[in-house]
């Protein structure tokens, strides 16, 4: 049993990890902070899963007495009580970074990434423990089957559902309109409250492989059109680094080649050139600095100085300005 419950931790965790790197591979321009990531997804793995389990039971408990019949109290439990506790859960990692790190959270790009995150600390925890049920009742067969359909089929189930209650908050942050500010967050909260539930009354009442194959159909069509969103919330950004380091390149904080290779998705060949020549950490700075610095100036004319935009942004402009003799391109 102890082999089980060791190869479950490995093979749930593992590719969370991997996923959670992809996700931060992804945003490209300006990085969240790795302590506030790592949270996020500890969030998501130890008290979204203790806090849903806890109020899960209590609300199954509550539909068995009123419903009077396990076979609809399970429904009930797997299509409304876990889509509606588990992401109020993971989303209450998303509203605090919203209230506390609210300088961190810039763009939809960054709603996108937290809520992911925080999924994927969620789905690591609960694949240990369906895994380790499984291992314990039908071996490893039943383990490995397991694996397949969670990792390599509904993987990215959790951390898209709570990525559209990432959106909602990033929505809201990004909004001058009042009433959307409001009203985005809960929006957001209930579309993913709705596709969990999706999900888990399809798989509920599959008694095919050709319902299976379906459900999975309709699932990564949703996933397909979530990765070309991301994407073009990237293209996005690169367009607010094309448009606020302009001013950069004018007054001379910034060389032309750093503007480009600062605006460019691949930064390769700059990365290369600073390992060769030792000034990686300041080279990866100078371009975290340059996605940092069109952020602040985009909010900057948006909202104002929101308390702090244009200290920021001086602060921001002179780290560039120190960097940049040592930033390659």
């Amino acid at each position: 049993m102890a082999l089980g419950l060791l190869a479950s931790v490995v093979f749930a965790f593992v590719p969370a990890f991997f996923f959670a790197w992809f996700i931060n591979w992804l945003d490209r321009y300006e990085k969240e902070p790795k302590l506030l990531l790592v949270a996020t997804f500890l969030w998501g793995a130890i008290v979204a899963v203790i806090g849903a389990i806890i109020v899960s039971l209590i609300m199954d408990a509550g539909f068995t007495m009123v419903l009077g019949d396990e076979g609809l109290a399970d429904l009930a439990g797997s299509s409304i009580t876990a889509p509606l506790v588990e992401e109020l859960w993971k989303g209450m990692a998303v509203l605090i970074v919203f209230l506390l790190f609210r300088k961190e959270f810039d763009s939809i790009l960054d709603g996108i990434v937290y809520g992911a995150i925080v999924g994927l600390g969620f789905a690591a925890t609960e694949n240990v423990l369906y895994f380790f049920g499984e291992y314990s009742s039908g071996g490893w067969n039943g383990f490995f089957t397991n694996f397949f359909l969670r990792i390599g089929v509904f993987a990215w189930g959790h951390p898209s559902y709570t990525a559209l209650t990432g959106i909602g908050f990033a929505v809201s942050r990004t909004s001058r309109n009042t009433l959307v500010k409001f009203i985005a967050p809960v929006v957001g909260l209930g579309m993913a409250m709705f596709v969990h539930s999706f999900h888990n009354t399809a798989v509920t009442f599959v008694q095919s492989l050709g319902g299976l194959a379906l459900t999975i159909l309709v699932e990564w069509a949703g996933l397909f059109v979530m990765l070309c969103f991301t994407i073009w919330m990237i293209r996005r950004e690169q367009g607010l680094l094309k448009k606020h380091l302009r001013e950069e390149v004018a007054n001379g904080s910034i060389s032309a080649a750093q503007y480009h290779t600062a605006n460019s998705f691949f930064q390769f060949g700059a990365r290369f050139a600073a390992l060769s020549s030792g000034t990686l950490r300041a080279t990866a700075r100078f371009y975290q600095v340059c996605g940092e610095l069109a952020h602040k100036k985009e909010q900057l004319e948006k909202f104002g100085d929101e308390k702090g935009n244009t200290r920021i942004i001086q602060n921001l402009r002179a780290e560039m300005q120190k960097l940049a003799s040592q930033a390659k391109a």
